[in-house]
């Protein structure tokens, strides 16, 4: 595979990744800064979207900037939001990446904090950033949003059930999305397996053997 840089041209754009600290969201930002863009790496701890950003701007030579940023709170999406434009005056890309799916045991055994933790990381926080950046966006020379749900959202297991509902919601609020700004602003899904990162790391081999089996 063509790296990022000659696969397309960014210099002059800007672009959010939330979750961008580690995992697909810290390659998704080295990615779009290897092709140009000056980057806003967001997540819940700050020393590891600094420290992440640190990385990726020596790296590429892009201005790219660690945010804090808890995407299930309101005024958390807002504040990046208005970061985003005092700090670059413009938002072209927005990958609405951060997602948890904490495990549990029975169904029973998912309390109702679970649940709201849940939907408020993987749905409320898409929901605000896009309302907020893609208005802007369409306002403006226009963008793309680009929302990762999860194959989970089409064959959900017992095992990921709230998660599974709440990405689903994701797939209806992108379908939604890509109507809302039309055709300034695209939106598009990014339904990833489990993927290999260091997050995955402490998985027990018995769970990656069972997600290895199905998806051959």
């Amino acid at each position: 595979m063509k790296p990022p840089g000659e696969l397309f041209d960014l210099s002059g754009k800007v672009a959010v990744v939330t979750g961008g600290s580690r995992g697909i969201g810290r390659a998704v930002a080295g990615g779009l800064a290897a092709a140009g863009a000056d980057v806003v790496v967001a997540s819940r701890k700050l020393e590891r979207c600094e420290a992440a950003a640190g990385d990726i701007g020596r790296a590429t030579g892009r201005r790219v900037l660690g945010v804090s940023c808890h995407v299930g709170r309101w005024e958390d999406c807002d504040r990046l939001a208005e970061t985003v434009h005092a700090e670059f005056g413009r938002c072209d890309v927005l990958v609405n990446n951060a997602g948890m799916s904490p495990p549990y045991g029975d169904l029973t055994a998912v309390t109702e904090e679970l649940y709201d933790k849940v939907h408020a990381v993987n749905t409320k926080g898409p929901f605000r950033l896009s309302a907020l950046l893609g208005t802007r966006m369409a306002a403006a020379d226009g963008g793309s949003i680009i929302n990762v749900s999860t194959v989970g959202a089409l064959r959900p297991t017992p095992g990921d059930l709230p998660y599974a509902m709440a990405k689903a919601a994701l797939n209806a609020l992108t379908l939604g999305l890509a109507g809302a700004w039309a055709p300034k602003v695209r939106a598009n899904l990014v339904l990833p397996s489990a993927s290999e990162t260091d997050l995955t790391a402490a998985w027990p081999a018995e769970t990656k053997a069972r997600i290895a089996e199905g998806n051959p």
